[in-house]
């Protein structure tokens, strides 16, 4: 394929993934009540914030997380654990099973495909320790605060789903589920050796399109009207990030990486 239409496809990419996002937008403005009249003013308001300059570059698409592998402290072939300051990620136990069953009951997990999980203690226990699944135990200074984790593999094409849910409420919000992923992305790169790996989400989860987007990931594909919330339908995105576009961007310095040596 020639470079010029390569660019291209990664133009129409960000050009579906700025319509959903703005479709998001404009959809949590109408459930806060904001008339026409008002969300042609915000409009307005940002062609003004855009051709004044006010963004301080945080706005590029490019802006990528300042993460880097020689910063994980890799622990997996001596104990199966993976660390990036506070935060470690390790195999899920039946032990904490019940922990994650209490977590499905709350409301924040209506933004996540973690809501499909099984409600019940023992269903719950056989889906997330299945050994066609690859669940982690996400650690905050020791603390179980959530899971990351492989929902399904396809080993033969070496690619898999990545799902992940901070479910104690103190602990959201605080950039524990991004160190998580990056950890996560490298176990799933370095450690068992996948080529791709890929999400879905919500089109009204733009927090949640925006770190991943962070990473790398971008848009695959947009499946419309695909899940049913409440009465409402909504399109679901999948995204995608391939070892070798993540290698270039955070697996700087490869050779004599320790990390890299598990």
């Amino acid at each position: 394929m020639a470079k010029n239409d390569i660019v291209s496809i990664d133009a129409l990419k960000q050009k579906q993934l700025l319509r959903v996002v703005t479709s998001s937008f404009y959809k949590e403005l109408i459930k806060q009540g904001v008339n026409k009249s008002g969300i042609l003013t915000v409009s307005m308001d940002l062609l003004d914030y855009v051709t004044k300059g006010n963004h301080n570059g945080h706005a590029s698409p490019e802006n990528l997380y300042d993460f880097d592998t020689s910063q994980i402290d890799n622990q997996w072939q001596a104990n199966k654990c993976l660390r990036l300051g506070a935060v470690k990620i390790c195999p899920l136990k039946k032990e904490h099973i019940p922990t994650v069953a209490d977590w499905l009951r709350e409301k924040e997990i209506n933004n996540t495909f973690i809501r499909f999980f099984p409600k019940e203690k023992a269903a719950l226990s056989a889906y997330l320790l299945n050994e066609s699944r690859d669940y982690l135990a996400v650690m905050y200074q020791d603390t179980f605060v959530g899971i990351i984790g492989a929902d399904g593999f396809e080993r033969q094409s070496r690619k898999l789903e990545m799902k992940k849910f901070i479910g104690t409420n103190q602990f959201r919000n605080k950039g524990i589920g991004k160190l998580a992923t990056f950890l996560f992305l490298f176990y799933a790169f370095h450690i068992i050796e996948m080529n791709k790996v890929f999400i879905h989400s919500l089109d009204t989860n733009i927090n949640n399109i925006n770190l991943n987007s962070r990473f790398g990931f971008e848009l695959e594909g947009l499946l419309y009207h695909d899940i049913l919330i409440e009465d409402e339908y909504h399109d679901v995105l999948r995204m995608s990030l391939l070892k070798s576009k993540w290698n270039h961007n955070f697996n700087h310095g490869a050779e004599g990486n320790h990390s890299l040596s598990a």
